[in-house]
Order: C-alpha cells, then sequence, then structure tokens
C-alpha cells in the first residue's frame, strides 16, 4: 500500500500536513504518533510473547500424557 506512493507523493503529503496543521501543531502531532506507534509495537509483543507461553505449556502437557501412557 505505502510501497506504491514514491517520494513526490511523500513531499505532498508533509506539505498538506504542514498547511493543514500549521509548524507549531506538526511536531506534537509526530510526537503522538510516533508514541502510539510505541505502545501498539509493545502490546503487539506482549501479546504474542503470551501466546507463545501458552502454546508452550500445551505442548508440555501433551508431552507428559504421552510419557505416562507409554
Amino acid at each position: 500500500m505505502l510501497s506504491n506512493i514514491g517520494i513526490p507523493g511523500l513531499i505532498l503529503i508533509l506539505i498538506l500536513a504542514l498547511v493543514i496543521f500549521g509548524p507549531k501543531k506538526l511536531p506534537e502531532i509526530g510526537r503522538a504518533f510516533g508514541q502510539t506507534l510505541r505502545e501498539f509495537k509493545k502490546s503487539t509483543k506482549e501479546l504474542t510473547s503470551d501466546v507463545m507461553e501458552e502454546l508452550d505449556e500445551i505442548e508440555d502437557k501433551k508431552k507428559e500424557k504421552k510419557t505416562e501412557n507409554s
């Protein structure tokens, strides 16, 4: 999706953002966007690690049952 924009498209988007929001508001918006991305990335990592732990526990239980049945 973003690979089709190109350099001219990015420049146009930045100019439009500068005109719409102004030079004073733009750094605040960028900072808020960065914090949002950071929080999203952190939440994604936590969710992934929780799911992996659950899967490991399930595999361990299966192995225990298999050794008990043998």
